[in-house]
């Protein structure tokens, strides 16, 4: 149980908030950039080609029965013999049938017969669920693989955050009348060497540095991070500092003016 004279500083929402917007973002990045790498490109790729048949089919049909001759079965017989024209097996999705016949409804002689191709492929998309508006053009080896290189990126990102995520939740600062905790390490008033407090009004960080026969060595004190400047909550890490102060007879650091100006070093051997 935590006693009254110990002031602890844990991760604050600020922080929390903050990352899990990052885990958010970079999850939903690696997701849609792994679809598209994977099978999205692909899909498209075939949308584009299947939705230009459409348009050739259609000019073909015009040029055909351009004197009004062309019967329902001399064109069935033609558009069954006829392929859509793809890019390499590669570049389309892995069940594409390879070589892909024209859409039967590209066969029937009556759907052909107004020339709008625009509306069987609405027919046509709406039924294979397709994109009524594809593609503007295809998307070659280079974009997809583009596309898993980004998604790679992206899922180190959200690993990297959810790391920081999980080890910042995990610690804390804490500070009683004898010592300061950070993250676990215990450091006595007595061995704290110096306490620069430059940063600590504008960006609440602050550097403790401290001497022990074992070593020596400096830790960050990050506010926003830890504890927090809520004044509904008391200033946690305000409170915190100040514990610090009251306790510290080293050498102080801090700005004797406002922002920017000269710094100077003043000795708080005697507090």
């Amino acid at each position: 149980m935590t006693s009254p004279e110990q002031i602890v500083c844990k991760a604050t929402p600020w922080f929390t908030l903050r990352a899990a917007a990052m885990l958010a973002m970079f999850g939903l990045f690696s997701v849609l950039f792994y679809i598209d790498g994977t099978t999205g490109y692909r899909k498209k790729n075939l949308e584009y080609y299947v939705h230009a048949t459409f348009s050739q089919a259609g000019q073909i049909f015009s040029e055909k029965n351009k004197e009004g001759t062309l019967s329902a079965s001399e064109w069935q017989e033609f558009a069954e013999k006829q392929t859509v024209k793809l890019p390499e097996a590669s570049l389309l999705p892995a069940d594409t049938e390879l070589p892909m016949p024209w859409p039967a409804i590209l066969t029937d002689f009556e759907k052909m017969k107004p020339l709008q191709s625009h509306l069987l492929w609405q027919e046509y998309s709406g039924e294979n669920g397709m994109n009524v508006k594809p593609a503007e053009k295809a998307f070659d080896a280079g974009k997809i693989r583009a596309q898993i290189i980004v998604f790679w990126i992206c899922l180190s990102l959200f690993l990297i955050t959810l790391f920081f995520l999980i080890r910042t939740l995990g610690r804390s600062l804490k500070a009683d009348d004898q010592a300061l905790t950070v993250h676990g390490k215990r450091i006595p008033y007595m061995e704290m060497t110096t306490l620069d407090l430059r940063k600590w009004d504008t960006k609440g960080i602050a550097l403790i540095d401290h001497a022990s026969p074992s070593g020596s060595g400096r830790v960050r004190i990050d506010g926003l991070t830890y504890g927090g400047f809520k004044k509904e909550k008391d200033e946690p890490a305000e409170r915190l500092m100040r514990k610090i102060r009251d306790n510290f007879s080293g050498e102080l650091i801090e700005y004797t003016t406002g922002e920017d100006e000269e710094k100077t070093t003043e000795s708080n051997e005697n507090v």
